[in-house]
């Protein structure tokens, strides 16, 4: 890959990104739709902008550490938008980055490159979706989004990709499951051929890695509070349950389950509808 192609380019430089969520648009708007939605929320200052420019110029850089076995975290310092941080799966048939922030500096890339650069990019969900673009564009690699939230999609881009279904293979051993909590299109990704041999989930906030990390949680809205619908819930369950795990990734550093994780969504899954359902006691 030529390093022309490895540097954010000057025009996504300048494009807005919300504030409060870190999602990228496409041209100057007075609101973000992802925080007017009842899932997200309108920052409490009121809606403000900024740019990968302007975040560079403030100092922010990236940020690279090991999360796990062939899974190196990266994010920005400061933070930004969410603060979410994504992954670098290493795998031998080529990089993949699960779900993305929202930055990208030359130095960050020029690291990244470093690792073996990125093969293919897939997001979990609209809240996610950082500068997903510019992160395409930069490793010319495509944006695998799911087709159920091609509305959310705040920068359209020849770099995103939209599949529909259930599962999707992007790669060798790399799965997409459309397990659809949190959004209609809410994504995870199966790696079937984790260095430990034993399968790794990566659930983003679609399986929300919660405090106590022997358990998962689903919600609709986590910053809201609202609960995930329990027939969404059991469609999820179904759907992952063919595929085998020990570890989850969830969307912020040190939110990993490291051993049991098909279980866990097991029981995880097993206590929230008790609750929801009326029967927690």
């Amino acid at each position: 890959m030529s390093s022309s192609k490895r540097v954010p380019s000057a025009e996504g430089s300048r494009l807005p990104i919300c504030a409060t969520c870190g999602v990228q648009y496409g041209a100057p708007r007075a609101d973000c739709p992802i925080c007017l939605d009842e899932r997200q929320y309108v920052g409490w200052d009121g809606q403000r902008w900024t740019s990968l420019a302007e975040l560079r110029a403030c100092g922010h850089r990236g940020r690279l550490k090991e999360e796990g076995p062939g899974v190196v975290g990266l994010d920005a310092v400061p933070s930004v938008g969410i603060g979410q941080r994504a992954l670098l799966v290493r795998s031998p048939s080529g990089n993949v980055l699960w779900d993305c922030v929202g930055y990208l500096d030359d130095d960050l890339a020029a690291r990244i490159e470093e690792l073996g650069g990125i093969s293919a990019i897939a997001v979990s969900h609209p809240h996610f979706y950082g500068v997903m673009a510019e992160w395409g564009r930069a490793f010319d690699a495509p944006v695998y989004v799911h087709a159920a939230d091609r509305r959310w999609v705040a920068r359209p881009d020849p770099a995103i990709e939209y599949w529909s279904g259930d599962t999707h293979r992007i790669a060798p051993g790399m799965t997409l499951i459309n397990a659809g909590t949190h959004f209609a299109g809410g994504t995870v990704l199966h790696w079937a051929d984790d260095p430990e041999g034993h399968g790794a989930l990566f659930s983003g906030d679609i399986f929300m890695v919660v405090m106590d990390r022997r358990w998962v949680s689903f919600m609709y809205s986590i910053p809201n509070f609202i609960p995930e619908r329990p027939g969404t819930v059991r469609r999820a369950l179904n759907l992952v349950e063919p595929f085998a795990f020990e570890r989850i990734y969830g969307g912020f550093w040190g939110r990993v389950v490291s051993a049991d994780g098909a279980a866990a969504v097991r029981r995880s899954a097993d206590r929230y509808l008790r609750f929801a359902e009326g029967d927690g006691a």
